[in-house]
């Protein structure tokens, strides 16, 4: 039988992924990774949790080689981190390599919004498709529970305790409650209406699940002490002379750690080659730090000789703070960056429109090939050597891709155009090939952006004119205090920019590589448990919502009883 050609007669994600043959996941685990069916928490055949006490053992272990994917900044044509991910890593397994891929699990916000699915795309998917980008191993929904009960514990403290010697103050909480939707009509609520037997009313609000402070400490713990230690240290909200009130003064740090018991534990898929992919934590890096569980990633870097992971959005957000956040907290120090770019992302950024994208236009992608070198540049700022995955997109002409090519040569950068979306492995090869000789021809030097004793204002405006082209960061005076407030106690602290993923200043349409802007913030939070500083700039919502027409209008269960229309 002929194999299908993905490129003239694609096929939908989902279709692809129903039809791949999987294998029981005991049998990758044991086949891939040395690992036995006694340290599986099997949910169903094709997923499974690991073992902690097993990965307890794995710390002799020597860790593997790390490359993590970014991106150019995204846009409405496509640039594909995680297909990119997915496809390098069957393609380094394809070459005899130990490979092993760390994803994010997808939140149901944008699979019923407007991204559609987080698990790859065309031949190079992580599959069972509908579990992982839907309920999976019920993770998300540990997590959403944890952040409202301690919602629950705070509102029931000030109706029972408020005179109690945490002092604290109805109208100084700060914790907000979450729910794995994009829903704008929860941005804001008031609570506790209908007299006194509900309590005290107060104005709160909801975030999605991916930004709550509990999803960034589940993926930035090291084990089950550390969680509840973190947990612990969730500032709530300020007593009446504004000293903090922790989850721990509460006492609710248990509670939430025996919610999240399981849910930190990583999850093990396999991707449609058979080979493994850890899929566990899944914060926005545009409203948090973007990565997946550094307990994931550090137990593949001691099973695997090379683990591809990825970060959110483009590498001003997520590969900056995948650099400032987890590898700092984690003592990791990756060995290469995979810049994904598109011809039509590119186009894009040069100005045409997404309906002209189909058409060869070499002027505009010249022009949109700025947007790439700045975050070629960026990247070098973290003393890191970058690889440009061309993703390929049907439409490509091989004019475009050698400009591309061109392009990366002259600021001494290797690009190499993969067809993993329609070969999966099998075209991913030549990228893998060069990953692993650029690996081996040049060390790291990794360092992150900043050193932790500068100051939370410096770190802030260092990231925004270093990787935003930013001419200067605007507060005003409140915040201004409030960040001098903070300094005295968690100076020490990174900081995590939620801004646009669409432009590198606070403006969406601002495309390309824009410079001498100012980035303005908005408000300052502070996760005392996840132990960094939230700064958020511009317009970005923390709650996003629903798009006028939503993916949820095309998700329905068919006649043969399987899911259509979720891509």
């Amino acid at each position: 039988m002929a194999k299908h050609d993905q490129h003239k007669n694609p096929k939908s994600d989902i279709e692809i992924a129903q039809g791949a043959s999987m294998r029981p996941i005991s049998e990758i685990a044991s086949e891939k990774l040395g690992v036995g069916t006694e340290h599986l928490e099997p949910y169903g055949h094709f997923k499974a949790k690991m073992s902690l006490d097993y990965i307890d053992t794995l710390k002799k272990n020597k860790n593997g080689k790390l490359i993590l994917v970014t991106a150019i900044s995204p846009t409405p044509a496509g640039e594909g981190k995680t297909t990119t991910t997915v496809g390098l890593g069957d393609g380094l397994n394809r070459i005899g390599k130990k490979a092993i891929m760390c994803l994010r699990e997808p939140s149901l916000g944008p699979c019923f919004g407007m991204k559609g699915g987080a698990a790859g795309g065309g031949m190079a998917q992580v599959v069972p498709m509908e579990d992982i980008n839907l309920h999976f191993t019920g993770d998300f929904h540990a997590i959403g529970a944890a952040n409202n009960l301690l919602a629950a514990m705070i509102d029931n403290h000030v109706y029972w305790h408020h005179n109690d010697k945490t002092g604290l103050d109805n109208r100084r909480i700060t914790w907000r409650r979450a729910v794995d939707m994009n829903d704008r009509s929860l941005r804001e609520v008031t609570t506790s209406l209908g007299g006194v037997a509900n309590g005290a009313p107060r104005q709160g609000g909801f975030d999605i699940t991916v930004a709550s402070e509990v999803m960034a400490i589940l993926c930035l713990s090291k084990d089950l002490d550390d969680l509840q230690r973190r947990l612990g240290n969730i500032i709530v909200g300020y007593s009446r002379d504004r000293k903090p009130v922790t989850a721990k003064d509460l006492k609710a740090a248990g509670a939430m750690s025996a919610l999240l018991k399981d849910a930190i534990k990583p999850n093990l898929v396999q991707t449609m080659e058979g080979n493994p992919a850890f899929i566990h934590g899944g914060p926005f890096a545009n409203i948090a730090h973007g990565c997946n569980t550094l307990m994931a990633t550090q137990t593949a870097l001691k099973l695997g000789d090379y683990v591809v992971t990825e970060a959110g959005f483009g590498a001003d957000l997520g590969a900056e703070k995948f650099f400032d956040i987890k590898c700092r907290k984690g003592d990791l120090k990756p060995d290469l960056v995979v810049l994904v770019a598109t011809i039509r992302a590119l186009k894009y950024h040069g100005g045409v429109e997404k309906a002209d994208l189909m058409q060869e236009n070499l002027e505009a992608l010249e022009e949109g090939c700025a947007n790439m070198e700045r975050h070629i540049s960026n990247i070098s700022h973290f003393g890191m050597k970058a690889i440009v995955a061309i993703n390929k997109f049907s439409a490509d002409t091989a004019a475009e891709v050698e400009l591309v090519k061109q392009k990366c040569a002259e600021l001494g950068v290797e690009a190499i155009e993969s067809d993993h979306w329609g070969n999966g492995g099998a075209g991913a090869e030549d990228l893998a090939k060069a990953v692993v000789a650029k690996i081996e021809k040049d060390e790291s030097n990794f360092h992150p952006l900043y050193p932790d004793e500068m100051t939370l204002w410096n770190k802030i405006r260092t990231v925004a004119t270093s990787l935003y082209g930013a001419e200067e960061v605007i507060a005003d005076k409140k915040i201004r205090e409030q960040i001098n407030t903070l300094q005295e106690d968690y100076g020490h602290f990174p900081i995590c920019i939620a801004k646009t993923q669409y432009s590198f200043s606070t403006d969406p349409n601002l495309k390309g590589a824009p410079s001498g802007h100012a980035v303005p913030i908005r408000e300052v939070r502070l996760s005392g448990g996840a132990e960094f500083l939230v700064v958020v700039c511009g317009d970005i919502m923390t709650m996003p919502g629903l798009p006028r027409v939503p993916a949820a209008t095309n998700i329905h269960i068919g006649s043969d009883g399987r899911i259509a229309g979720l891509f």
